[in-house]
């Protein structure tokens, strides 16, 4: 099984579909990073907030695949945004993942209700790090329209990727179509909104159909949008079925039909991101 890679405007690219870590105990993520590998996975999906980048890179470490096959994303802790802090913690990434270069670095979340609503300095932090050669991308999660386009406005760096939740109940139309205006990719996170998708009746019989699962249908609608997804399993046997999506493919009208399953804010299963503002004690 191929997966395509997306590009990316800086020139890089990333694998369309990735394997996440979000709620995977430390304990037992070493050995599912392993087994996603093994199923064929070359793209890792961790933050400094899940506290499994150290059992993420001991995956690394101990598989035979070459570093420069897999792609890495980590995300900055929302604890520390001020520029000191931020470089701080992106070494300390450095450091747990094993790594001297990661593929990708991301604000993990805006939180325009603290530090004074000033995240575009974190965000030139960030691109510091790309300058210095420390990372080969930087990005961000969970940024909505307004606050994307502050970045652009008054840095003139653009993320190669932002991380949002979208799945059938939550389109996140407007976020993604604002990366799209400035050339953004977009990642999809909680891609079968927790589970809540599985047993929709207009899935399940596009599944039907195809005979195939209504997990690998949601994801697959994902792919067909052009999204970057990337499923969290401990389940080898979901690992490979989620990874086996690119062998079949959906109409416009099924594609359709899907999205028509939206529920605007009533469908998101995250926080706002315009008035989240958790900070790890």
């Amino acid at each position: 099984m191929t997966v395509p890679s997306i590009q990316l405007h800086d020139g890089t690219s990333i694998p369309q579909l990735g394997f996440g870590v979000f709620q995977i105990d430390p304990a037992d993520t070493a050995e599912a990073v392993t087994q996603a590998l093994e199923v064929g996975y070359r793209h890792v999906d961790t933050a400094e907030m899940y506290g499994n980048e150290k059992e993420v890179g001991e995956a690394l470490r101990s598989s035979a695949i070459a570093r420069d096959e897999v792609y890495v994303t980590s995300k900055l802790n929302n604890g520390f945004h001020r520029p000191d802090d931020a470089e701080r913690a992106f070494e300390k990434t450095l450091t747990d993942l094993g790594l001297d270069r990661i593929d990708l670095f991301l604000i993990h979340w805006p939180l325009p209700t603290r530090y004074d609503g000033d995240f575009v300095s974190t965000w030139r932090t960030m691109a510091s790090f790309v300058e210095d050669g420390r990372a080969a991308s930087v990005g961000v999660s969970n940024f909505q329209p307004a606050h994307l386009q502050r970045l652009v406005d008054e840095t003139g760096v653009v993320p190669v990727i932002n991380q949002v939740e979208v799945h059938p109940y939550f389109t996140n139309d407007d976020a993604r179509a604002a990366n799209a205006k400035h050339g953004v990719a977009t990642e999809a996170w909680s891609p079968i909104a927790q589970g809540q998708v599985l047993d929709d009746s207009v899935i399940t019989e596009i599944a039907e159909a195809k005979g195939r699962s209504t997990a690998q249908v949601t994801l697959r609608w994902h792919v067909e949008r052009g999204d970057i997804v990337f499923p969290k399993s401990v389940n080898p046997g979901r690992m490979k079925e989620n990874f086996e999506i690119f062998d079949f493919s959906l109409t416009d009208d099924e594609v359709a039909r899907i999205s028509g399953l939206d529920r605007g804010e009533d469908g998101r299963t995250g926080p706002n991101p315009d008035t989240f503002d958790y900070i790890p004690g």
